[in-house]
């Protein structure tokens, strides 16, 4: 669901931000016999960032946990930034718009639980997948049609595209098997 103003919002964005468990994956955490931690990601959100990245915009993931699989993801998508560990995320997201010199107004986020909150209330366009709890879906203005880890990213990515009138690059395949 896309609120009043959503899109006049989605042609600021400079920078898109997004939480990991519940957004990037459906919030399930899977343990080995070790305690090893396993997450499962969605290749339509990762090929929805790879197209923001070369459109020139500015990624990252702020994730209260420390996990490896979500360090190994960042890397593979050529996300910008990647917070880890950080259980209170304002103060990140303070530090990459002054880094970039960008404003609140030009900053997309995506969260999906009550720990978002604090920078949905700040950011020009608040985006939750359609199973985030009711209240961050009541203070964002951008709701997917997605469940998290189930295409919600790649919506969000693709709404901004569009707003902003970039054409969606369709090949991104490099090297040899191009």
């Amino acid at each position: 669901m896309v609120k009043e103003k959503a899109i006049d919002a989605a042609k600021k964005i400079k920078m898109l931000v997004f939480d990991v468990d519940g957004v990037m994956t459906d919030g399930s955490i899977t343990y080995d016999e070790d305690g090893k931690e396993y997450k499962t990601f969605n290749a339509k959100d990762g090929h929805g960032i790879v197209r923001m990245n070369k459109s020139g915009f500015i990624t990252a993931i702020i994730t209260a946990r420390n996990n490896g699989t979500v360090a190994h993801r960042a890397k593979n998508l050529n996300f910008t930034e990647l917070y880890q560990g950080h259980k209170y995320k304002l103060p990140a997201l303070e530090e990459l718009i002054k880094k970039y010199n960008l404003t609140y107004e030009n900053v997309s986020y995506m969260g999906d639980d009550l720990p978002d909150i604090c920078i949905l209330e700040k950011v020009g366009l608040a985006c939750c997948p359609k199973d985030a709890v009711k209240e961050v879906c009541d203070i964002c203005n951008f709701i997917s049609t997605r469940d998290g880890g189930k295409g919600a990213v790649r919506e969000l990515c693709d709404f901004i595209l569009d707003a902003q009138g970039i054409e969606k690059d369709y090949i991104v395949a490099e090297g040899p098997n191009k």
